[in-house]
């Protein structure tokens, strides 16, 4: 079968490989009909987040056809449609029991730590799904059935940004009528705006330096800032008369590194600076270039207000280890952070696509096959304009 293999840092191909076989009897084989390329992928293929294995399959979303499955599986058939959440779970042990499926202490034997597909040997190994078909453990777990409402394009985009958008905004302690912001636009920012507004957010305000981003935002009602053009902090600050938002969703992590050099342009200048509070010249320094990857969360801690509500789900790799703690202390801050517990989410998005009540695929920019995927990577990797999410045909 095609798949694309991770051969070395900024090499990756279009290889023939071995179809997947059952090793457990909890086993299955999914034939995908839909994969996804993610931001994700990018960090491995960089070296940012670094452990994936040479002749590692990428690839942590996908939609598809039931092929065949172990004999412990007992609550699937073939032929069944499914979706697979990005992370694995045994759904047996105390973790999954209370809801926590990506501490799964099972799923993972190179743990700890969560468990997904196309990923490095320290999250299990497991061959992704940017490939024609693949073997998903604790099948009976980490496999969701689909009713025909539900297309593929649909739910491409449950397999895993989806439900963390969703997961951003429900740690984030969002109470009806709340102002929240959304620090990074790209598809997991985008969820995470509509899922602040499901739980009844009555402002959201969404910052990013694309224009398409900003503008996919702003079709949605959020309110835009573009840090490359204004403070952001500054800004956020004057939107809701001096105190700042509810709660932060920082949906950026590691790709934030990039973020200084729009906000070096925004930044106060030493006459402004000099000109204000104590208070706002400590905000100020966060603003210059050379923060590195902290930047959003160093917005996040000023621009939230007393007591409020810092959610990460932007993905940091260990190594990362900076953080405005003093000031964020000071400020009775509640920060909660995490990769997505997926299970705890997918059947209830699931039945709110099939119900009409959320249409997800305006996120959905580029729909390409297999085998162009190569030039996929290359688009995306660039930010080409309009190319927010790509969705990939694997069956063709």
């Amino acid at each position: 079968m095609k798949a694309v293999v991770f051969h070395a840092l900024g090499d990756i191909r279009l290889d023939e490989v071995s179809e997947p076989t059952l090793q457990q009897d909890t086993d299955a084989i999914v034939r995908l009909t839909s994969s996804a390329i993610c931001g994700t992928d990018l960090h491995f293929i960089r070296g940012t987040m670094a452990g994936v294995e040479p002749g590692t399959i990428l690839g942590h979303e996908g939609v598809g056809i039931v092929e065949s499955i172990g004999s412990g599986v007992r609550n699937l058939k073939v032929g069944d449609r499914v979706v697979v959440p990005s992370t694995v779970a045994c759904g047996y042990c105390a973790y999954c029991r209370a809801g926590y499926y990506a501490q799964c202490d099972n799923a993972n034997p190179n743990g700890p730590g969560t468990a997904f597909y196309g990923g490095p040997k320290e999250a299990g190994g497991l061959d992704g799904m940017q490939a024609e078909k693949v073997r998903v453990p604790f099948a009976h777990v980490n496999l969701v059935g689909l009713p025909d409402e539900v297309s593929d394009d649909e739910a491409i985009l449950i397999s895993d940004i989806f439900p963390t958008g969703y997961f951003g905004a429900d740690i984030a302690g969002i109470k009806p009528g709340h102002i929240v912001a959304v620090f990074g636009c790209g598809p997991v920012g985008q969820f995470a705006i509509a899922s602040a507004k499901l739980l009844g957010a009555g402002r959201v305000i969404a910052v990013d330096q694309h224009a398409d981003r900003l503008e996919m935002a702003r079709n949605q009602g959020a309110e835009v800032v573009d840090f490359s053009k204004e403070d952001p902090v500054a800004t956020i600050k004057a939107l809701t008369g001096g105190i700042g938002v509810d709660s932060v969703i920082d949906a950026v992590g590691v790709d934030a590194e990039h973020a200084h050099e729009g906000a070096a342009k925004a930044s106060r200048s030493p006459e402004d600076a000099s000109k204000a509070s104590p208070e706002a010249r400590t905000e100020g320094e966060h603003y210059k270039a050379g923060d590195g990857p902290m930047q959003s969360l160093a917005w996040a801690v000023e621009a939230v207000a007393k007591a409020g509500t810092i959610s990460i789900v932007g993905v940091y790799p260990p190594t990362d280890n900076l953080f405005p703690i003093g000031l964020a202390m000071n400020k009775n801050l509640t920060i909660r952070m995490g990769n997505c517990n997926h299970l705890k989410y997918v059947p209830m998005l699931v039945e709110l696509v099939r119900t009409g009540r959320v249409r997800p695929t305006a996120i959905l920019t580029q729909d390409e096959p297999l085998s162009d995927v190569i030039g996929a990577y290359e688009q995306f990797d660039k930010r080409q304009p309009g190319w927010i999410k790509v969705a990939l045909q694997p069956a063709g």
